[in-house]
């Protein structure tokens, strides 16, 4: 028997099943169902399936910015032992602007857009004959006259892109008027380079088509429901007629939310030839031809009246694109309802660069936009005489800001006190640069950490059989947060089944279409399509055995009412199948749902070398119901990680001569190793959003590095009075300001 239970999110949904269930592994810290795969070398990722005939492909890359192929020379390639052909098909190459928002390239179709955009896949029967071959092709090419590659030459330029998410341009009250009036006010510029989401897995595609004009790709993508239809577009060709598979993600931070050239390419040659073909991009290439963060040029503006309480609120930013790429990054999505204040203006603009197309990257928007916020929030409560965590709450907003419609749940105030306690901030000197232990200055600081919640349209089919087992079906991924477990705790919970008995299989088009994994919706929607899906079974199980199911409890597979105990695999018959199906509904509108949190940070700056050493730092979140302790501690401290390459090592440099990243690889773009980590520590409050979803949890992946590096830059401030508005903060930007030893 089947049957759907579908949801649209209208209401709150005060009661959840995962308050009265009684089989006790929500919550729990509980091991990853796939960990002992992964450690043992047995989870198969993108460029690791073995599949009979396959030939190998590596990519090529344009050896110039913007401009035209006059010509590709791949005689002497071709004939090299081993190698099949090189393909070049600039059309369809062309029209994939990695998760960009233009529809394809704007140029001719032999135009490029920026350096190292690929441009052609040779194939041979081994990666080693295919690597070799590609370093012969020759590109002859006529590089643009008009090439844009200096953003700060040209930010004069900049100009106002198409609304998204958020709007590009706002307004409220009188903000100039709203700063010359006020008592004290803040007025300061901070920048943020371009940044690499750096994920351990490459780009990978293996393309195999069928006698039927199917394709398959196995693919590390993190939404193969939309990717798939991204790809079906590219290639010219009916959705249906494509099929996805992303069981392991090696993560993506954003980086693999669209589909990028070597998944056309791969499926390009593979056509050609009659036979499959894997591309795998080089890590060169990742850099080079994915995606970006942008860089950002953002001038905060604060104003406020003697009490400490904001009276004006400016965030004006200036963020880079390709010329027909509409995305920007949105730094002020976390400004428009943060903090309480009457006069306000947040505004986005673009400035048309021919470099690498610019997208989403872990916390898009207020993983930047919060160094710059959060930055300029301690600099006034100084010039206020006010402690940073007192100011922040004197600026505390009882609705949002800008709509007043009410906040779902809010508990900023407590992530920052309970925070405060833990961390010892009461022990912080408030006069920078006094306390120093040898050859250090050690200093503290904090900051608030948001991110707004989402949920995305998802479905799961669950399948409890005629032997009491369960099975999670859907296309939503796991990147390394914890899916495959996650979903199979909340089957588990709401049909009363151990863990064990529940298989989840993931990643797949066969399945029923998920949200995927991207910007905290992941388990907030997929997880309520499983929970709701479950529901339903719960209610056939019910009614097989003539009872209400409020009065039906079900543990360790059994369903218990009535004075009788009985085996779930006696009422489940031949087997029950449903379907969930969840989509957003008015409670989007009608609150502000959002994850809060608060970083601590303390650093040592050595007084001879300006060197920054991150000591320990502490985070304070609530995010609703956590599903797993483990995997949600495990993405906040992934988050923070992230919070201090940002701080002070991660930076992409672009040559202003081409757009060429000159850093295009992880031994010169700095993300933070071991020995820059030190002992992080995580905290949860309980919380429930009855708003959210029925299970009541809210996003959590992304709000762990949201505010994590302004609380880094502003504990630099404190131990050595230096204030760093270009981040990162390198040692050569500390230097100067030193005091004499």
């Amino acid at each position: 028997m089947s049957s759907t239970n579908a949801l649209t999110m209208d209401k709150p949904v005060p009661n959840s099943l995962l308050d009265t269930s009684t089989q006790g592994i929500i919550g729990k810290p509980l091991d990853r169902k796939e960990g002992p795969l992964k450690v043992s070398g047995a989870a198969t990722y993108a460029a690791e399936y073995q599949i009979e005939n396959l030939a190998y492909g590596v990519l090529v890359g344009a050896p110039f910015g913007k401009g035209k192929i006059t010509g590709v020379d791949a005689e002497v390639a071709r004939a090299l032992p081993g190698v099949i052909d090189v393909v070049t098909d600039f059309e369809k190459f062309l029209a994939t602007s990695a998760q960009g928002l233009a529809a394809k390239a704007p140029q001719g179709v032999e135009s490029v857009q920026y350096f190292g955009e690929l441009v052609a896949i040779v194939l041979a029967e081994s990666f080693e004959a295919a690597r070799d071959a590609a370093q012969q092709v020759v590109i002859t090419f006529d590089a643009a006259d008009d090439g844009r590659f200096d953003f700060e030459a040209l930010k004069g330029d900049a100009e106002k892109p198409a609304d998204g998410d958020i709007p590009a341009h706002f307004s409220q009250g009188n903000l100039d008027k709203a700063m010359a009036d006020a008592a004290v006010t803040i007025d300061a510029t901070f920048t943020t380079p371009s940044q690499n989401s750096a994920a351990m897995e490459p780009h990978a595609s293996i393309a195999t088509w069928d006698d039927t004009g199917m394709l398959t790709l196995h693919g590390s993508y993190q939404i193969p429901g939309n990717d798939a239809e991204q790809l079906a577009k590219a290639l010219g060709v009916s959705k249906s007629k494509v099929r996805i598979v992303a069981r392991y993600i090696g993560g993506g931070f954003g980086s693999k939310l669209g589909i990028a050239p070597e998944s056309v390419a791969a499926a390009l040659a593979a056509k050609a030839l009659g036979r499959p073909v894997k591309a795998v991009m080089a890590r060169q290439q990742v850099f080079e031809a994915t995606v970006r963060r942008s860089n950002t040029e953002q001038r905060i503006r604060l104003g406020a009246d003697a009490n400490g309480k904001l009276t004006a609120l400016g965030h004006d930013t200036i963020a880079s694109n390709l010329p027909d790429d509409d995305y920007f990054e949105p730094t002020g999505q976390a400004t428009h309802f943060l903090y309480a204040a009457e006069n306000r203006e947040i505004n986005h603009d673009l400035v048309r660069l021919d470099w690498l197309v610019s997208g989403s990257m872990r916390a898009p928007g207020e993983a930047v936009g919060m160094l710059a916020l959060e930055g300029a929030m301690d600099e006034l409560a100084e010039k206020l005489g006010l402690d940073p965590i007192e100011f922040r709450k004197r600026n505390e907003p009882e609705t949002d800001p800008e709509t007043q419609v009410p906040h779902s749940s809010r508990e900023l105030v407590r992530c920052m006190d309970v925070g405060a306690a833990s961390f010892g901030w009461d022990k912080r000197n408030a006069t920078p640069g006094t306390r120093r232990e040898g050859e250090w200055l050690v200093g503290m600081g904090m900051a608030a950490a948001v991110r707004g919640n989402m949920l995305l349209p998802s479905e799961a089919r669950v399948t409890l059989s005629a032997t009491g087992r369960a099975t999670v079906e859907t296309d939503m991924t796991d990147i390394g947060t914890g899916s495959y477990t996650i979903l199979g705790q909340i089957a588990g919970e709401v049909l009363g089944l151990p863990l064990d008995h529940v298989d989840v299989e993931l990643g797949d088009t066969n399945f029923p279409t998920a949200a995927g994994s991207g910007g905290s919706f992941g388990a907030g929607s997929s997880g309520t399509s499983v929970y709701l899906a479950a529901e339903a079974i719960r209610e056939k199980l019910a009614k097989a055995m003539g009872v209400d199911a409020d009065a039906m409890t079900l543990k360790d597979g059994y369903a218990i009412a009535d004075n009788r105990r009985v085996p779930l695999a006696e009422l489940a018959g031949e087997g029950i199948v449903a379907t969930g199906s969840i989509k957003p509904g008015k409670q989007e509108k009608e609150t502000r749902q959002s994850s809060y949190g608060a970083h601590f940070a303390e650093v040592g700056v050595n007084a001879v070398t300006g060197e920054v050493r991150v000591r320990r730092m502490l985070g304070v979140f609530a995010a609703g119901r956590i599903l797993n302790a483990k995997t949600a501690r495990s993405q906040c401290l992934g988050g923070m990680t992230f919070g201090i390459g940002t701080a002070l090592t991660e930076d992409l440099i672009h040559d202003p001569r081409n757009g060429k990243l000159v850093n295009r690889d992880l031994a010169e773009y700095h993300v933070p190793v071991n020995a820059d980590v030190p002992q992080l520590e995580v905290e949860f409050l309980e919380e429930r959003d009855i708003h959210a979803n029925p299970m009541h949890a809210k996003g959590i992946g992304e709000l762990g590095i949201s505010g994590a590096g302004a609380a880094i830059a502003n504990a630099v401030y404190n131990a050595t009075g230096i204030r760093v508005r270009d981040y990162p903060l390198t040692l050569d930007k500390i230097l100067d300001g030193l005091p004499e030893l």
